[in-house]
Parts: structure tokens; sequence; C-alpha cells
């Protein structure tokens, strides 16, 4: 699917600014709306939404349906008389500067529990309906998921292969005793998800009311340790244990010599192929009821996936396997119709990962960062775009654009200087335009470079698996200045 000129903004919600530690789905999510309709954006993108483990990363999160409980805003409760004001106070450090995620969690939940049992007592009839509905509606996944995660609280926060082998490996008795022995914690968890349905689609309402897209984003694997693991067992390259027989990563790349191993259950996709590929169509579906627009990450995967055995230490040792190519998303076509979707075609890309995408017209990925270190040739110089694809400063991979220019080789930076003839005094706002100036139907920046900030304000950093996804947006930082200048440039650009 072709997309209409068009620009916009990445930022994660997390990073939103707000006094709780993180940001949320309240009044300054409405703000950076504000922001953007005021600075003439069509979009706004953002990371997985879903709840987050180890590492704190939206790509490898406990489920693949459901959302954060940590993005709901408190402040709403308060005005829906689900807590008090009491509530929102705590002498537990909460940053405004970071996500601290320990302390954030440590005051929330217990508000959140705080305001299930008010529900309980005080919700109206058409309340409790509303919810009833709301878990009948999502009743696939969300009976899972829940039951997952009170069995996680059950068990000491352990993932599940660590679990009693009864409940780890779903026999019918464990989980009708575990159910029965749960039902209030599982009632918890399905009313976490109602929370955060319900304020995700007042922020998306509002902004798709004022001619604002949600740029959502769907990782091609799901972590380990996720209610989809322990629930489908069969969709994966499990042993009789259900262990891991393989994992994914990506072999040597641009950000590390020993490759990425990211540790990912890999998809037995004959398994998915029997089974009309359905597990994949209703995430799809799911996600689009969240989202207007889907990036899918890591789309090589699809034509090939890196492999990794079980137990190895790097990704080095991998093989490339082949994926499900057109045969998936002709599958999805055909269930959903066509799908306003972007393809990460990122990496070690082959003509088979180009034909796949190009088969269904998905536009592909262009990172200004990588255009400047082998010369003309390279396909992600401005010059060289073909119309469907989308542009990007940067992306929460990458270092921000001022950042990555302080650190480039002198080589690197003199053909930056020559060719968009720039000292580097304003190098964020200089990529920033040509990606507004480019081709491209598409042009987004993370806010991180309309603030022209360095490498402190970095998203993720590959392969580090501590300090990521931590960055917040400071209160006052969007100022008219940076709205009318991206304003202006959105207006030249005609985007």
């Amino acid at each position: 699917m072709e997309f209409e000129r068009s620009s916009g903004v990445l930022l994660h919600p997390t990073s939103l600014p707000g006094k709780y530690g993180i940001g949320t789905l309240g009044k300054e999510a409405i703000d950076f709306v504000d922001f953007l309709i005021a600075s003439r954006q069509k979009l706004w993108q953002i990371y997985p939404l879903g709840p987050t483990g180890y590492g704190d990363s939206p790509y490898q999160c406990f489920s693949a349906f459901a959302g954060n409980p940590l993005l709901i805003s408190l402040e709403k409760l308060k005005a829906e008389h689900l807590i008090g004001a009491a509530d929102l106070s705590t002498t537990l450090p909460l940053s405004d500067e970071i996500v601290d995620y320990w302390p954030v969690i440590q005051h929330k939940m217990p508000v959140l529990k705080k305001a299930y049992q008010n529900f309980r007592k005080k919700a109206s009839s058409s309340e409790k309906d509303h919810f009833d509905l709301f878990c009948q509606r999502h009743e696939k996944w969300l009976d899972d998921y829940a039951l997952f995660m009170a069995l996680k609280d059950n068990f000491g926060g352990n993932a599940w292969e660590k679990w009693p082998d009864d409940i780890r490996l779903r026999q019918p008795a464990a989980l009708a005793s575990y159910t029965k022995k749960l039902e209030e914690p599982v009632g918890f968890q399905k009313f976490l998800q109602f929370l955060f349905f319900k304020q995700w689609n007042e922020v998306k309402s509002y902004a798709n009311s004022n001619g604002v897209k949600i740029v959502g984003d769907i990782p091609i694997f799901v972590a380990f340790d996720s209610s989809d693991a322990w629930s489908h067992p069969d969709l994966f390259f499990f042993d009789r244990d259900r262990r891991p027989v393989k994992v994914a990563g990506v072999p040597p790349d641009y950000f590390s010599a020993t490759g990425q191993l990211w540790g990912n259950p890999l998809y037995n996709w004959e398994v998915l192929r029997e089974q009309g590929y359905k597990w994949w169509i209703e995430r799809i579906r799911a996600t689009f009821e969240m989202v207007d627009i889907v990036r899918i990450d890591h789309f090589r995967g699809f034509a090939e996936y890196w492999a990794v055995p079980a137990g190895e230490t790097t990704a080095i040792n991998g093989k490339w396997e082949p994926g499900p190519g057109k045969d998936l998303f002709q599958a999805i076509e055909d269930a959903l119709g066509k799908l306003p979707i972007i393809a990460e075609d990122l990496g070690l890309i082959t003509p088979d990962v180009t034909a796949l995408r190009d088969a269904f017209h998905f536009p592909g990925m262009k990172i200004l960062q990588f255009a400047f270190d082998s010369g003309e040739d390279n396909d992600y110089l401005p010059h060289n775009y073909p119309k469907n694809c989308v542009v990007y400063t940067g992306t929460h991979d990458n270092d921000t654009t001022k950042g990555w220019y302080l650190k480039a080789k002198p080589a690197d930076r003199e053909y930056v200087n020559a060719y968009v003839n720039t000292n580097g005094k304003d190098i964020s706002w200089d990529f920033i335009r040509l990606a507004w100036a480019s081709t491209a139907s598409i042009a987004v920046a993370p806010i991180q470079d309309m603030l022209s900030l360095g490498s402190e304000a970095r998203m993720n950093t590959p392969g580090v698996a501590a300090g990521n996804w931590q960055w917040r947006l400071h209160k006052g930082q969007l100022t008219a200045r940076v709205r009318d200048r991206l304003k202006k440039m959105t207006r030249v650009y005609q985007r």
C-alpha cells in the first residue's frame, strides 16, 4: 500500500513527561497530540505497547496482545473516583528525568490493586457490564494472559520454564486448579487490561479526530517468557519438555561483531501454515485495533531468519533458515484485506526479502545515519530513494543524530557536510530537512532529534542489556520555537 506524503514524530508514551516516574496515557499524551496538530504532523510513531519484562524492552513483552499497565494514568483513575488524592503521593524515588522502572512498579501496582478493589465494590452495573464485555471480546488472548501473569506473581516472578511441571506443561487439571485458586489476581490482570485499552482508545480517538494517525510496531518474534509461548507451545521449536531447541538473533553486523543473540523462540512455520496462520492473523487484527499503521520489525525474518542453537552464548554459530514468505502475507491479506504496513527491511537485505516486500507493495525503511559511509551508491542517500518508502533520521536502535555525527569518522563527517552543505552545528535539523525534502512518502524523526539532543538522550543501544528505554521528555522542552520550526518545514516540503 502506498501512503500519502506526510511526516511525523517518533516518541514512545513511556517517554512523555509527568510526575509519577513514567509517561502515561493521561494529560501529557493529549498535550503531545496537540503539539503534533499545531506543528502540522500527521503521524505519531510509537514502539510496541505491550507489558515489558526483564530489561524493560518493548520488543520483549509478556504478551503480543496485551497493553502495558505502567502506562495507565493514575490521575485519570482519581478523576473517576477509583483512587484518592493520597494514592498519588509516595516516598519512593520517582524520577522526572528518566524512567526508573522498579520504583514505578513499586508505587503503581499497589495503587492499581486498590483501584480494582474499589471498582469491584463501587462500580455501577453499567460499568461492570462494560468490563465484562471487554473480557468477552478479548477472551481469546486475555484469559491465558491474565492467568499467566497471575501465575508469575504466584511463583515469585519466575519465568514459566521454572514453574511446577503440571502448570508449566498446561495439564488440564492444573489449569483448572490454578484458575480457581488465583481467581482474584486473574481478575485484577483483566482489569488492568480494561483500564489500559480504555485510556489508550481515548488517546487514539483524540489523535484520529484531529487528523493524526498512530504508527504502531509489531516485533516479528515474541519473548520466551510470554503468555504466547506458554499457551501456544505448538507454534514454536520446543522440545518435549518445552525448552527452546533454537532461538532468534542476527549475524554479526553494523551493531555487533558477534551478532545479536536475542534468545526469542523461533516459530514452527509448518505448524502455523497447517493452521492457516490463524495466530498471526489474530495478532495483526488485534494490533490494527490499537493503531492505524503497523511497522513490522525485522521483516527480513519472514524470508529467512537467523537460527542459533539453544545454549550458544553469541549469535555467531547460527544459520539462515527459510521463513513463510508470501504464503503468510497472502493469508493475512485474504483474511483482513490490504493493510497499511511498513516493512523494517534493514540489515542484510537479499533479493528474496526485496521481492517479498515489493510483492505486497510494503514501503521499506531508509535511515539517514546509514547514508554517509560508502559513497554515492548508498541506497540510504535521499537522491536514491523510491517514492514508496519511509525515511527516518534514526530509529530507537540508533544514537541521536547529534550523537552520531560527533562520533562519526572524519571522512564521513566531511561527506555529510558536503552533501548537506552544512558545518554541522545544526546537524539534527539538517537531517530533518533532508528527510522532509526527500521523495519518500513518509518522513519521521525521533523527538530527540527535533530537540537537537546528544547521546545522553539515546533510547536503546543494541546488544547492551541494561540502561535502555529510560529516556524521558522534560516538561517545557516542546517550545513554540520547536513547534513553529517543524510546522514551517512541513509546510515548505508539502507534508
